[in-house]
């Protein structure tokens, strides 16, 4: 049986620096994360990428006559197709050098959006994209051919006289993107529905949140022995994926795995993505899930705080670093000797892939959810099975003393979990 090889097409990065701000650590983790955004569509073949140091942007072009000439050639030579600048691009820029150098360029947002649309499987990921590509273009009509600046007369059944392409343009999108709200509030609707049958439920909610590649979704599938999609690959987990738990001591538990960040994440993305972000907000306690191992570390914390910051997180919900990849850390040693320390500071190093460190953890966890949980003493009828039964299946009793025909209970819960039972 015959295959049919797909043709790839070549990419090249160009990573764009002002000289008089050059960070060489910096711009070293910019440049590789660029690449790797570049390599995250299968339809790209990576053809080469380099640091282009410059003095300032310039408005039409970004780069001087002479650099623009130097670097058609380099893309020339090497048939290139597509370039990535890992830059905001305006839309006179983007034009302007699609036509200098023959080739569709790429800015970081559109390239995010691309892999986004790549990816998204479930039908709200889809609605979301679209919605966020939709508002990203609408502010780019200018970049379009020159159809777009003529005057359209007639007798105005069609976007009435005079109206210009780019008017009849937008409206379009916006007729569009009002239509894919419609849709969304109905997929987000049955999405806010589950939440609120998960809330209504005494079980503990945890989500898992960490720049892209960070190691989510591994420390998923150990967390919940699911086999969720695991590749180091930026957004390799694009949808949330939520499946319930057992950790220790019985406690049955919620975990929820969610679209990794980045730095410089496009508005127009966390604008679209709220909903799928606002699992987080529902959490009972958040796992920060970091590669400790990458050199920018602090960096890709800062940027998921953030993040958290502005879908406005709940200060009071607890939330512990899980130092993840910790055995290609150069200091692993050291750090495993002080785990007692760090647990103090909520934070847990770990191996998602190999489970070291994995029963520190989840002991951590239990630990949060009992310290905020409230010691209670309720009496019981013997006759009363279903009420008993539900407060052994939520794992809540300390002990037990039948008295007479009454269970002398001391239990163990949380304000959830009490509010549950009393509606019992």
């Amino acid at each position: 049986m015959n295959t049919v090889t797909r043709v790839k097409t070549r990419i090249w990065v160009f990573q764009i620096e002002i000289r008089s701000d050059f960070d060489e650590l910096a711009v070293d983790f910019k440049h590789e994360e660029a690449v790797a955004l570049s390599t995250a569509l299968p339809d790209l073949e990576l053809a080469g990428s380099q640091v282009v140091k410059i003095s300032h942007f310039k408005s039409a072009t970004i780069f001087s006559k002479q650099k623009v000439n130097d670097l058609y050639q380099l893309i020339n030579f090497n048939n290139v197709k597509i370039v990535f600048l890992n830059c905001n691009v305006t839309p006179v820029q983007q034009k302007n050098l699609e036509k200098a150098w023959n080739v569709k360029i790429l800015d970081r947002t559109s390239l995010i959006l691309e892999i986004f649309s790549n990816r998204a499987a479930t039908r709200e990921g889809v609605l979301q994209v679209e919605m966020a590509a939709l508002s990203y273009q609408r502010t780019r009509l200018v970049r379009a051919w020159t159809h777009l600046e003529r005057q359209r007369g007639g007798l105005g059944f069609v976007g009435g006289p005079g109206e210009t392409q780019i008017e009849s343009d937008k409206r379009a999108i916006d007729s569009q993107l009002k239509n894919l709200e419609r849709q969304l509030r109905k997929v987000v609707k049955t999405r806010e529905l589950h939440r609120k049958r998960r809330s209504k439920t005494s079980t503990p909610i945890i989500s898992l949140v960490g720049y892209t590649n960070a190691g989510k979704s591994t420390l998923f599938n150990k967390l919940t022995n699911e086999e969720v999609l695991c590749k180091d690959m930026l957004f390799a987990t694009l949808d949330p994926t939520v499946r319930a738990s057992v950790l220790r001591s019985g406690l049955s538990v919620i975990v929820s795995d969610t679209v990794g960040f980045i730095s410089d994440l496009p508005t127009e993305l966390i604008a679209a993505f709220r909903s799928t972000l606002e699992e987080v907000l529902t959490s009972d306690v958040i796992l920060h899930v970091r590669d400790i191992s990458h050199p920018n570390t602090d960096s890709h914390c800062e940027d998921v705080l953030d993040i958290l910051r502005r879908i406005g997180l709940d200060e009071k919900i607890p939330v512990l670093e899980v130092w993840n990849k910790i055995d290609l850390h150069p200091e692993n040693h050291k750090l495993q000797q002080t785990n007692s320390i760090l647990n103090k500071r909520d934070i847990y190093p770990i191996c998602a892939s190999s489970g070291f460190g994995l029963e520190n953890l989840t002991n951590g966890i239990v630990n949060i959810m009992l310290a905020r949980s409230i010691r209670d003493v309720r009496t019981i009828p013997v006759k009363d099975g279903k009420k008993r039964a539900w407060l052994y299946r939520n794992g809540v009793v300390e002990s037990e003393k039948l008295d007479d025909e009454n269970y002398k209970m001391v239990l163990r819960w949380n304000e959830k979990q009490r509010k549950q039972f009393d509606l019992l």
